[in-house]
Parts: C-alpha cells; structure tokens; sequence
C-alpha cells in the first residue's frame, strides 16, 4: 500500500507536496519521493525513511517548479532497497515521471513483452516501472512533438487494456502537465481537488483526501474507475473515461485499516462506516454471547480500531477505556517485514495502563487479525496487567486469502485464520473469546445509500474471490515464493542490481 500525490499549481509547489506527502505518511513509511517540473527540467528526490527524514532544507529549496507529483511507498514485496523509491522515470517519450499505488498483478508477462516486443529496458522488477513503461510505449505511438490530452487518454486506455490489477497513479509529462488515472475497478483509491488563487485555478491529486483538504484545496470528487484526468501545462482541466468496462469494486480494505478515519473515500466516510463496523459487531456480540456477556470493559487497540471500538461499548452498554498507551515513533507493525521484527516492536509500541486491566473482564477490539502475532502479545500484556478474563474482537471478518492488489498479505500460511476455525484461533491468541465480524455486514458497514452505485467491494482477503478474474494457484504460489517472510530475510527476490537512486544522475533529472 502507498500514497501519491500529483499538483499543478501556479507558484512552487515542493512545500505543498511534502505537506500532501506527510498527510499520506500513514499508508507507506518505507520510502518517500517528489520530482518537480521547472522549465522543462525536473528535480527529483527519493530515498528509503519518513518524509521529514528524507527533505532536508537543502532538498526542498532544490525541488523547483510549479508542477510535480510525490510518493510514500511501504513494500509490497519486501524490498527495502533506495532502487525501489518512486517516482520512476523515463526519457522516452517527453521525459515522463510516474508513482503508482497498487500491484499489477500480470506484471511478469508485460515486463517480457516489454523488453521483447516494445524493445524498453527497466532497470528493476517493480511492477510501477513496468506500468510506467507501458504508459511511455502507447504515448510514444501518437508520434507528436506535443501531445494533447486526446493522445494522452489514448495511452491510458491502452495501459487499461495491458495492465490488469490495482492501480492508482500520479504522473508527469515534462513540460506538458499531470496526470491522474484509476484502474478499471477502482480497487486503489484516487481523488482530485482544486483551489483558486490570483494567478489561476491549482489542482491536487491524492490518494486519500485528507492530503486535498489539508492543503486548503476543494474537494472536487473521486476519479471514477478507468477514469484519466489531465491538466495541461496551462492549467487547463481534461477528463475522460478510458476503460471500456468500469466498474465500482474498492477495496474494503481501505476502509477497515489503511485509510485515515477522516478520509473520504468515493463518497464514503471512512469514520462513518467504522462507527458502522462497531454497532454491527456489538449486534453480533449480543445474538451470540447474550445479554449477559461478562466485558466490564472495552478496550480498543490503538489507533485504527478506535472508532469501531466506541459504537460498540456504547451500544453494549459497558464502560469504553484507553487501556494501552501508544508509541507513536514506532512504526505500524503489519508493515514491518520479519515476524521477529513484530513481535518485537509490540512492546515497544504499546504500553499498558494497568489499572484499567486489573481484575477485569476486558473486551479487546482490533480492526483485523493477520498473522496472530501482534494479537499474541496484547493479549498477554492485558494478562500482565491483572486482566481477569480477555476476550478478542474483530472489526473485520477472518482473513484467509492472500492479497494481490497492493497490500502486504500474500503467503498464505501466514494468515492465521486460513484453514483453520474460530474455535482455533482462539486458542493460538491465547484469547478467552473471540469474536469476528461478518462478511455481509462489514459491507452495509460501508454501504450507504448517499452512493447508491457502490454496492460491491475488493474483498478477496476474505472471500477469496479476486474481482480482476485472472488469479490461480499457481500465480499465488508464486507469489508466496516471492513475498513470504523468508523471502523478506535474505535477498531482495526484485532487485538484482542495486543502484542507490540517492546517488544516481539519471539523464534530464537532477538530483540534489
């Protein structure tokens, strides 16, 4: 999962950027970059770290130019390498820098057709160069000096056509504009706003909308699936529909865990449906532990299950507590390559406050459960603080399959409910109860009827069904091979030639 941003302003925007850049911090902390465009030059910086460790004064002051995009990158594949920062970059056609939020899921067979039959080198296996390539290759087809935006939608509809899997993309032609574009079932999320000033009419990009309405600028709306926005070099606003069967299919992910609770994503409140999640959860609670369920007191798991966690105390009535005080220098822990590397950084992380726990009968609530490790540990800090009782409860259904469009679930044997029953979980957790939502109503959760189109949703971690239909076994094994936490303990399986990108002068980029 990452974050991306593109602006078209009319007065510098590398301060905009970073500030946009910082808003998304929460859905990439492996990685961060920003390319700006200024007279036909671009500037560029990336490099492993946070945001504010990556832009120091002397970065920032050589980032120039009214145009740019950026990125937060965490690894899907467990790179950790400076190689693997976005944006990407390529000379040919224009000079086009691009940063991608997703997972292509048939990269393989395009990154061959690439170098065979389009005769295009990468220099990584990231499946973002690959989309970049492809973008560069069909634009390069129109053969014109100085594109328009009808060459510009011809080349997104062919990506559409080549590319299958989840994509949410930023990118810049030098000299020429921004572009912003949604894979055809909308599953990665992307939004555009704009602002007014003296000079003109500026326009954003983002992921997520906090970074649009951070910065001051209007929420316009989301960018539709298979859906292309362009603003030219004057300014000028262009849109079209560039796939040939969109439909709405997010991904609900987003919604349970990566997206801020003041996000708004296709319409849709991401606090609003996590209050849902709780009252849902609650109402579950009550068919099946009854009226006389024994919690004293709800504990949520900070940060993300918080909301969810509230509706639901309220609901069943019993006391809502901050029972565990969160390190906020710590990063998320379902990030973090290495099951050791989890483990370890709970403790770190949360801290808990005992007299909350003593004696107690404690509910816990969590948005999800992946691998059971984290959940582990909490569950026996609450032990260590006196609990009397701890049960588990999951804003989210049991996740059993692994995820191909863009987050870090992909080897099947780590999930810790696949294959295996509540009952079994429970016993793994260490958890006295446990309790999981169901499929069917964390969806009303997000539904509502102010988005009557949007009834259907990503959930192949949970369902196992992959709504781009072009997922096998044989694919997931694969993937597993690549992804697994072994594969994260010894050599970087997409990388066979590391080149710092901190270090390197790429032709037309300058880096300082």
């Amino acid at each position: 999962m990452c974050g991306v941003v593109g602006i078209a302003g009319k007065a510098p925007v590398n301060q905009m950027l970073f500030d946009a850049l910082t808003m998304l911090q929460h859905r990439g902390q492996d990685a961060a970059g920003i390319v700006t465009c200024h007279e036909g030059r671009l500037f560029l910086r990336k490099d492993n770290g946070m945001v504010r460790d990556v832009f120091h004064t002397r970065h920032m002051r050589a980032l120039l130019g009214n145009y740019g995009i950026g990125h937060v990158r965490y690894p899907t594949a467990g790179s950790s390498s400076s190689a693997e920062a976005q944006p990407f970059y390529v000379n040919s056609p224009y000079g086009i820098t691009l940063a991608h939020n997703g997972n292509l899921v048939n990269a393989k067979d395009i990154h061959e057709d690439l170098f065979k039959t389009d005769l295009r080198h990468m220099n990584t296996d990231s499946d973002s160069e690959v989309l970049l390539n492809v973008f560069a290759h069909e634009l390069q087809k129109s053969g014109k000096l100085e594109p328009c935006a009808e060459d510009i939608f011809h080349a997104v509809s062919r990506v559409h056509d080549r590319c299958k899997g989840a994509y949410g993309v930023v990118a810049m032609i030098t000299g020429h504009g921004v572009v912003g574009f949604r894979d055809p079932n909308g599953i990665r999320p992307l939004i555009y706003g704009s602002r007014e000033t003296e000079e003109g009419t500026e326009y954003i990009i983002a992921s997520e909308s906090v970074a649009i309405t951070a910065l001051g600028f209007k929420i316009e709306r989301d960018v539709a699936p298979g859906e292309a926005i362009f603003i030219d070099s004057q300014g000028q606003l262009f849109t079209q529909q560039c796939a040939k069967n969109p439909s709405y299919r997010p991904c609900i992910f987003e919604y349970v865990y990566f997206a801020r609770p003041d996000a708004i994503i296709d319409g849709i409140s991401v606090y609003k449906s996590r209050l849902r999640m709780g009252e849902t959860l609650a109402a579950k609670i009550l068919r099946e532990w009854g009226e006389n369920h024994d919690i004293d007191v709800v504990i949520p798991i900070p940060d993300t299950s918080r909301t969810s966690a509230l509706e639901l105390a309220n609901i069943l009535g019993v006391k809502f507590r901050e029972g565990f005080m969160k390190n906020r220098y710590i990063g998320r822990t379902f990030i973090m390559p290495g099951q050791q590397q989890r483990k370890k950084s709970v403790r770190q992380k949360l801290n808990p406050v005992e007299l909350e726990f003593k004696g107690k009968n404690v509910l816990l609530v969590d948005d999800s459960i992946v691998r059971g490790t984290t959940c582990n540990e909490i569950i026996q800090m609450a032990r260590d603080s006196g609990a009397k009782q701890v049960f588990f409860a999951s804003a989210a259904p049991e996740v059993m399959y692994p995820n191909v469009y863009g987050i870090d679930m992909p080897a099947k044997f780590e999930l810790i409910a696949s294959g295996r029953s509540v009952e079994e979980v429970r016993e793994i957790i260490g958890a006295d109860r446990l309790i999981f939502q169901d499929l069917e109503d964390l969806k009303d959760a997000v539904r509502t009827k102010k988005v009557p189109h949007l009834t259907e949703f990503d959930c192949s971690v949970f369902d196992g069904i992959y709504v781009t239909g072009n997922i096998d076994e044989i694919y997931l094994e694969d993937l597993e091979k690549l992804r697994n936490d072994m594969a994260k303990k010894g050599k970087d399986p997409y990388i066979d030639v590391n080149i710092d990108a901190a270090s390197v002068d790429l032709t037309g980029i300058r880096e300082e």
